[in-house]
């Protein structure tokens, strides 16, 4: 049973071989033998055309035009068949030229032409996901530098306002702000490598009860302020804040800064897709292994079909059409896509978890085993 596999396998080799090595003789799949089939065809009909003459005594002037007239015919035949994909790819490039990168050229020739049309095809899919990840670039620094600008704006404000007094502690609060935005510019210019998951992580141990509060702080500082980039506004100073971490004295072990953009998403969406007077919830437990951690952001909202919850985590995902309510508010659509590419950068795991009520996001983090890894 094995000699006959291995000499079929054998046998479909030399098959191949020898099919590639016919190749220039193919005017299928060359276009020097479709050339050369034309020059063979014209002089055959020339020739057939010029021994008609002579059994018919035809006159050899008139036998000299038919012999034109045929291999022209046989020749602007076989000039469109090989010359289309050539005015196709020139339509097509002139609507690249325009920014339409969907077009793509038919490529179901086997010759040399073919082979130029799959590759041309190939650019226009590289071109068209350039471009795409151009504009979501600038959606994810709109998106990310929202945050940090709403709550400097809202201390600003209250400082104008004359609401609160411009202590230490005010001002050490916006500049922190001003400090996470300049780190923010910078990790976000970088944003082309997360997707290649390229980008450095700096982890370190840290206690998480008094980075969550940090990080429940600012929520809700940029509470009640003006969201930019196209988000809409809404003044959700009704929905309450909690945490919970066990046992309070927990740490784990992980990039502060990008496990900062996963809770405030998170936060932030939960806020908006929240009922009025609702309650948002961040758990914070230990996880399975040393430095580990399992974070869950449950809100009191109308949750998640369970048909949508594998297109939660989509870039430009914005839910259902027929979503209404607090949370139909606008916006780009990135939080979530954000917070999964940075969990998916520390090795971690981020899904839609099982809730009687609301919507509850929960996050894994490995700790110490994804460093060593």
């Amino acid at each position: 049973m094995r000699r006959r596999r291995a000499w079929r396998t054998s046998t479909q080799e030399l098959w191949q071989r020898f099919w590639e090595a016919l190749r220039p003789l193919d005017p299928y799949r060359s276009v020097k033998a479709a050339l050369g089939a034309l020059v063979i065809v014209s002089v055959i009909i020339t020739t057939l055309l010029v021994f008609m003459a002579i059994a018919s005594a035809t006159e050899l002037r008139v036998i000299t035009v038919f012999s034109i007239i045929a291999s022209l015919l046989v020749t602007q035949f076989v000039a469109n068949s090989l010359t289309a994909p050539l005015g196709e790819m020139t339509d097509v490039t002139q609507s690249m030229a325009h920014g339409d990168y969907s077009r793509r050229v038919r490529s179901g020739r086997r010759d040399e032409f073919g082979d130029l049309a799959n590759a041309f095809n190939r650019m226009a899919a590289d071109l068209e996901a350039v471009d795409t990840h151009r504009k979501e670039l600038v959606a994810n620094v709109s998106h990310e530098l929202r945050t940090p600008i709403a709550a400097l704006r809202a201390v600003l404000e209250n400082v104008v306002d004359g609401v609160s007094e411009p202590d230490p502690e005010t001002m050490r609060t916006a500049l922190k702000q001003c400090e996470r935005l300049g780190r923010l510019v910078e990790q976000l210019l970088d944003l082309s490598r997360l997707d290649n998951g390229v980008v450095p992580l700096h982890t370190r141990r840290f206690e998480v009860w008094p980075y969550l509060s940090g990080v429940l702080k600012e929520a809700n500082m940029s509470r009640g302020a003006s969201t930019l980039a196209g988000s809409g506004t809404h003044t959700r100073t009704d929905v309450h804040l909690h945490l919970d971490v066990s046992p309070p004295e927990l740490t784990a072990h992980a990039d502060a800064e990008r496990l900062h953009q996963v809770v405030a998403n998170l936060i932030d969406n939960a806020i908006k897709h929240s009922p009025r007077h609702g309650r948002v919830t961040v758990h914070a437990r230990r996880g399975e292994a040393p430095g580990s951690l399992e974070l869950e952001v449950q809100d009191e909202g109308p949750g998640i079909p369970e048909s949508e919850r594998y297109r939660v985590f989509e870039r430009f995902n914005r839910g259902g059409p027929g979503t209404s309510g607090p949370g139909t508010d606008g916006g780009t659509g990135l939080g979530l896509a954000i917070a999964r590419w940075a969990v998916d950068l520390h090795g971690g795991r981020i899904g839609v978890a099982e809730s009687p009520r609301g919507c509850r996001i929960r996050v894994t983090l490995p700790g110490l085993e994804s460093s060593r890894n």
